[in-house]
């Protein structure tokens, strides 16, 4: 599945107009938030920030409050003055309020609460979602826990278990999978080695909070030479052989060019298949 819009995507808060142009600068996409990075005194600013905003709006997703909440009502209405067309829907649970979503704006549900996790398949599978995303924090607050890290920095059972359910459900339905971002802004190891899992799990992008985590990210997707030059050679020899032959001493099947091919398309290689 294709992802234009990653790897690195930048949240920046709505309020702040004048980081508009940095973060797009800096990430491959920028996510202007209006929920939880902007204080409820300055929700009504920040969407005033937008209507006035002169940025690529295919490169923008808008992150919008939670549906059936009167900020998304006044989110929507200030969003159908502008030409931005790409929202991420705040703790989406319920598929049929998703489903009544103004039909010119493109979708990706975050799924960060109990509910809307439980719910992903039949979220991913709506028309006009072109994505899933998850929430740790948020998601663990649901449930009445307090952190979903335990002291080594690693995510807890519960936070890995709604990763792999949201990335399974965006997978059956054929669409994109945004993994959470990493709040430790220092932890640039941590971050390394989460962005690494994710590009090698299947998911199209990871969010993140601060311009530094950008090029970390970029680097955990880029396959490395030696992988590039395998999925390169892998797919030259499937072109001389029909059904399962042996490469490098590894058996190779479709599962495995299929891997080929990703490595590939992650690399942006003109020899990947569209």
């Amino acid at each position: 599945m294709t992802f234009a819009l990653g790897p690195a995507l930048l949240f920046c808060p709505a309020d702040r107009p004048d980081r508009f142009r940095t973060a797009l600068a800096r990430a491959d996409a920028v996510i202007l938030d209006l929920e939880d990075a902007v204080a409820p005194q300055a929700k009504a600013d920040a969407r005033g920030a937008l209507i006035e905003a002169d940025v690529d709006p295919e490169r923008v997703i808008v992150r919008v409050n939670p549906v059936g909440s009167a900020d998304f009502v006044a989110d929507m209405a200030t969003l159908s003055q502008t030409d931005f067309r790409r929202i991420m829907v705040a703790k989406a649970e319920s598929p049929k309020r998703l489903a009544r979503i103004d039909p010119r704006f493109r979708l990706i549900a975050l799924c960060e609460t109990a509910r809307g996790v439980a719910r992903a398949d039949r979220i991913a599978e709506l028309p006009r979602v072109e994505a899933l995303m998850w929430g740790a924090e948020d998601l663990v607050a649901s449930l009445g826990g307090t952190s979903s890290r335990k002291p080594n920095g690693r995510y807890r059972d519960i936070a890995r278990y709604a990763r792999s359910r949201v990335l399974l459900a965006a997978g059956a339905a054929g669409v994109a999978a945004v993994d959470a971002v990493h709040l430790d802004i220092g932890d640039a190891k941590g971050l390394a080695r989460e962005a690494a899992d994710a590009a090698a799990s299947g998911f199209a992008a990871t969010a993140c909070i601060h311009p530094s985590q950008v090029p970390v990210i970029r680097e955990a997707y880029r396959p490395d030479a030696a992988t590039l030059r395998w999925a390169r050679g892998v797919l030259a020899s499937a072109a001389g052989n029909s059904g399962v032959f042996t490469f490098e001493g590894r058996m190779v099947d479709e599962p495995v060019l299929r891997h080929a091919r990703a490595v590939l398309a992650r690399a942006g290689d003109a020899q990947a298949p569209a």
